[in-house]
């Protein structure tokens, strides 16, 4: 008897051995890639010297970086949409929409495999696919037929009953699955949905907490194809895609949680953690300067319908800002056509492009010390722009009440009607390009801001280098290369980028780096989570940084580290993080033997003392590690 999760998995597995703790190796039916991270992406692919993309499909999105203050995005820009038509890639145009909500209207399938070079890939599992986030190489390596390397998880079953009341959203479900497991508590697991509870949870409100299972580090998450799939891909008229998907009755789980919709209440994440979480009756009366409404997360034609609800006939209050961003020109079209984006021009919003904005940090920064509540699904220090600004995620309803009062307002507690309008069935792929029929004819077309691809060297033996910054727990994606209008033009820059990493933890990081030669990073608890960005590693590995000693580290940017060349390191006892000090000299031997032994006797030569470690690798991640990376194995190997 097999979970949905193990059905899907087991199916796609190329090698390995289907067993929880081992590593498998699984074939990717699908890849989506987003322009923040697809641009060095497919200079990769296009560096292993591949012509046409193995995949049974494979997405490009322009999603992120559509703010063009600059040449730098719209070249870019130019580049994805060459190489797509180019080497067997869809091409989706800025102002279409934002990945995950258009994957999940136009692409994703029950039972399929996804690897997109974002985090937030898992709202797939919305769609009962094992849809995964990893860095642009993975996926790169995916296009190329590649299988992708995992170790197979833990299934944790979490059992839905009961009903959502009035005010309470889906966005409250995941809320309260990060109040109990915390934003390390997914790492290494599946989240099955099952139970009762399921069938009052639409596709729109199942992809919310797909989405957000991002934010407990876990590998996916997953729902089964069942009615209320039929009815939404029957909506978006490919009911020829759905196929029922399920749990045999009586698998067996790793684990279970059991949450009753009946009882939930309105929540949000505050300052500055999607974990933090409190009762939004604890927190109301607090006065709020914006509300930003969209993202990923919660910018469908559902979500929008029930802001639109609460909004009619009502004003934004006079000192609050609200901005709105629909998820897809689809659903802003019929948000146009039922008169809904006419409530929110009527009530004093502002709309904003179908594009991720404002949660990537592109816009809307708070004002200094402002109180933002956001629909979206990561509120990590200085993410929204503003470092002094309080940011808080809750559901749209939340959202939607707080900028009518300008106070944060329980949902539950005023009068809107639940029913909307019923979607129209409205379909308009005109902005998705397909491939060119005749590839030979495509000219790549790479703007002055495109900058070749740096590469690491080999691996030695034995080095000596210095602690060039010691970090506390739960360092994000964010912390060490930056989003934001600033920063982001310069992804396919890795020179200028690099010189951003760690800008808000230490100052001229990237000096201390060039003055030291390189060196090494220490950390403390789940390093790396949040963003799939593998500049996280890359610009590291750039500045000669050669590995990261951590108490744990967060997956995806585990096997981005493995990517780039830089050895991932466990303290093999947690309280050795107290005798490594920033500036130490750091002594590595015989590091070869980390083929066979991972683990590894670390000499700091500053205090003389020797350092018990652990390497978070395979034999298989040593080999990749040993060449200097994955891109360098793959060249040495074709």
């Amino acid at each position: 008897m097999k979970t949905l999760a193990q059905k899907i998995l087991d199916a796609h597995t190329i090698s390995g051995i289907c067993k929880t703790g081992e590593q498998i190796e699984i074939k990717m039916d699908q890849t989506l890639t987003q322009d923040a991270t697809g641009t060095m992406a497919y200079m990769q692919l296009e560096a292993m010297g591949v012509d046409q993309v193995k995949t049974e499909l494979s997405v490009s999105y322009v999603d992120h970086n559509t703010l063009q203050s600059g040449y730098m995005n719209a070249d870019d820009h130019a580049y994805l949409q060459s190489v797509a038509a180019k080497h067997g890639i869809y091409f989706s145009k800025a102002g279409n929409g934002i990945c995950h909500q258009l994957h999940l209207e136009r692409f994703a399938k029950p039972g399929k495999t996804l690897i997109g070079s974002d985090s937030h890939t898992p709202t797939g599992g919305a769609m009962a696919m094992i849809a995964i986030g990893a860095g642009g190489l993975d996926v790169a390596k995916a296009m190329a037929g590649i299988p992708y390397r995992i170790t197979y998880p833990k299934i944790i079953e979490v059992r839905l009953t009961g009903t959502l009341q009035h005010g309470v959203s889906s966005k409250d479900i995941i809320l309260e699955l990060l109040r109990r497991e915390s934003v390390k508590g997914g790492v290494g697991k599946i989240y099955e949905y099952t139970g009762e509870g399921l069938k009052n949870l639409s596709v729109y409100q199942r992809a919310t907490i797909t989405n957000m299972g991002a934010e407990l580090g876990a590998t996916t998450s997953i729902f089964p194809s069942d009615e209320n799939t039929r009815l939404f891909l029957a909506q978006q008229q490919r009911e020829e895609d759905y196929q029922p998907l399920s749990a045999d009755p009586g698998a067996v789980y790793d684990g279970l949680i059991e949450i009753d919709l009946s009882s939930l209440k309105p929540a949000a994440a505050c300052p500055n953690s999607p974990d933090n979480i409190e009762s939004i009756a604890n927190l109301a009366g607090k006065k709020v300067d914006q509300v930003a409404i969209g993202s990923c997360t919660n910018s469908g034609y559902e979500d929008l319908m029930k802001v639109a609800a609460i909004l009619k006939d009502k004003k934004v209050a006079p000192h609050t800002s609200l901005v709105i961003s629909p998820g897809s020109r689809q659903v802003m079209r019929k948000l146009i056509k039922n008169g809904a984006f006419a409530t929110f021009v009527d009530a004093g919003a502002r709309i904003l492009e179908c594009t991720c904005g404002p949660c990537i940090g592109m816009g809307q920064s708070p004002k200094s010390e402002g109180v933002s509540l956001r629909t979206f699904n990561r509120n990590f220090y200085g993410r929204s722009g503003t470092l002094s600004a309080e940011v808080y995620l809750v559901s749209p309803e939340t959202a939607a009440a707080s900028a009518i009062a300008g106070y944060i307002t329980d949902p539950t507690e005023i009068e809107y009607e639940d029913a909307f309008e019923k979607e129209e069935s409205f379909v308009d792929d005109s902005m998705i390009y397909a491939p060119h029929p005749d590839p030979e004819q495509v000219e790549i077309v790479m703007g002055p801001n495109i900058k070749p691809l740096p590469i690491n060297d080999a691996l030695p033996n034995a080095f000596k280098k210095r602690v060039v910054i010691k970090l506390e727990d739960n360092i994000t994606t964010d912390h060490i290369a930056p989003a934001g209008a600033k920063v982001l033009p310069y992804r396919s820059n890795i020179e200028k980028l690099s010189t951003f990493v760690f800008e808000n933890n230490k100052k001229d990081f990237h000096l201390v780096c060039k003055e030291n030669d390189g060196g090494i990073i220490v950390a403390g608890e789940n390093y790396g989570q949040g963003s799939s960005r593998e500049h996280a590693a890359l610009a590291p590995m750039y500045l000669g940084v050669k590995a990261v000693i951590a108490k744990s580290f967060a997956r995806i940017h585990l096997a981005n580290l493995i990517n780039f060349g830089i050895i991932p390191f466990v303290f093999e006892n947690k309280d050795d993080y107290d005798l490594i000090d920033d500036l130490d000299d750091l002594v590595f031997e015989n590091v070869y033997d980390l083929e066979k032994e991972p683990r590894f006797i670390l000499r700091n030569a500053t205090k003389q003392i020797e350092i018990p470690l652990l390497a978070q690798i395979s034999e298989q991640d040593f080999e990749l590690l040993r060449a200097g990376g994955a891109l360098n194995y793959v060249r040495n190997h074709q």
